[in-house]
């Protein structure tokens, strides 16, 4: 299921990054009381009623300010507006209707009509004398909150909600095999895209960035339906320097949340990069199978053991995904691209292999004998059985005696058990314990 995009925006200092904190429940964004402290867009992954969807926080908007960052904070603002399915427009109701909300509130207008706004710091008496005159900003959804004490953030969720379209998917297996290409600029996404499709599909050039919008080309290879995405780079922010890279950063983690497998692309000539750690950070976090294609591998001077140093570094620095399997290639010479599809298909089947649950109890119970359950001050987990609720990825709710008893190390070893059981190599696996009778 793609994730909807949801951007706040106002002027500097109205309570933003503390509403962006609140709905996200944590604390990535910097607050304080200096205007402006968010000079960049932040994004992060929030639920409501069930539904994931990104959102984003931007910098304080003021066109007619003399801050040199004022221009790029505004073009940044704009890009996550217009890729936006609903936008937080949130003013300070303690200040009452200002110029600069004014403003705002014209050119919100000309670029989303989904525009809910959030009348912040509603604890204080001028918020509530001053509630009437934001009528004046012509935007129907009109709400009341304190960001601070996260007062009316749920009413404020189900305006927002009221512009989500309806869900186009879920977790049953859809015809095409989804796959995105990710990657820093310039790793050879493009270029393996094309010799995989033997056309020129892609603009290729040795010019970062070439490609700055996710690309959907479909495809059929060994008789399957492929949708091969091929995504612009990710690079450093302070890199991102125009308004059309910068939007399609956001492209780029919509294409992951659509896919079904994401493959990182890595230079062979540069290694895993922070950036690299990222981006397969939130494929990670969003479920997808997972596959690392070193890439230019024919530019390597090779030695009795480079490929395995190779794995070693990549192991060491992507230690979360040590299920994803690595492919080296070069999409220049075609070397072992007909490896990566048999991985892509193998790691795709795997997605969504479902496994019985007389079978699946089986393997858990000798599981059990062989190493078992942890206990806490003389109780022991017991285990009374397993069953799998879903896939994409696989998802396995045990049932226990007390979930306060499992530990994250017995974890680890169920999971260990079912890999080396069923495979599942290139898909993370989510257990789930519950209490029995729920």
């Amino acid at each position: 299921m793609r994730n909807e995009i949801v951007t706040i925006v106002g002027r500097p200092n109205v309570g933003k990054s503390t509403l962006f904190n609140k709905i996200a429940k944590s604390r990535m964004s910097i607050t304080e009381d200096t205007p402006g402290v968010t000079r960049d867009r932040l994004y992060t992954k929030a639920e409501w009623l069930g539904r994931p969807f990104l959102l984003v926080d931007t910098g304080g908007l003021d066109p007619k300010s003399d801050d040199e960052f004022m221009p790029e904070i505004i073009e940044q603002a704009e890009t996550a507006i217009e890729s936006s399915c609903a936008v937080i427009f949130i003013v300070d109701g303690k200040e009452g209707v200002s110029p600069v909300d004014r403003t705002l509130a014209s050119m919100l207008r000309k670029m989303n009509t989904n525009i809910v706004l959030a009348i912040n710091k509603m604890d204080s008496k001028d918020a509530k004398d001053n509630y009437y005159d934001f009528y004046e900003l012509g935007i129907a959804d009109m709400i009341s909150i304190s960001a601070e004490h996260g007062q009316g953030i749920g009413d404020l969720l189900d305006m927002v909600f009221q512009y989500f379209p309806e869900p186009m998917e879920n977790d049953e297996q859809d015809e095409d095999i989804k796959v995105a290409f990710i990657g820093k600029p310039n790793v050879g996404k493009s270029s393996m895209l094309n010799y995989i499709l033997g056309e020129k599909r892609a603009i290729v050039t040795n010019i970062p960035g070439t490609t700055r919008d996710s690309i959907d080309t479909y495809a059929t290879i060994r008789d399957r339906s492929f949708r091969l995405i091929d995504t612009a780079g990710l690079r450093k922010k302070g890199k991102i320097t125009d308004k059309v890279e910068r939007y399609s950063v956001l492209r780029t983690l919509s294409a992951v949340d659509e896919c079904d497998i994401a493959i990182l692309f890595v230079d062979a000539t540069e290694g895993i990069t922070e950036q690299d750690t990222k981006v397969m950070g939130y494929a990670f976090e969003s479920g997808k199978g997972l596959l690392i294609a070193i890439n230019k591998w024919d530019l390597i001077e090779k030695e009795t053991n480079t490929q395995n140093e190779y794995v070693k570094d990549i192991r060491t620095k992507l230690g979360y995904v040590g299920f994803a399997p690595i492919v080296f290639v070069s999409a220049k010479t075609g070397q072992r691209v007909d490896k990566l599809i048999d991985k892509i298909l193998e790691v795709y089947d795997n997605y969504y292999f479902r496994i019985s649950t007389g079978v699946l109890n089986e393997v858990i119970s000798e599981a059990i004998l062989l190493n078992t359950t942890p206990q806490d001050k003389g109780r022991r987990l017991k285990i009374y059985y397993a069953t799998q609720v879903g896939v994409a990825p696989p998802t396995f709710n045990f049932y226990v005696n007390d979930t306060k008893l499992t530990h994250f190390s017995y974890t680890r070893y169920l999971e260990n058990t079912l890999r080396k059981a069923f495979g599942f190599e290139g898909v993370p696996i989510i257990l789930n314990y519950r209490n029995r009778g729920e």
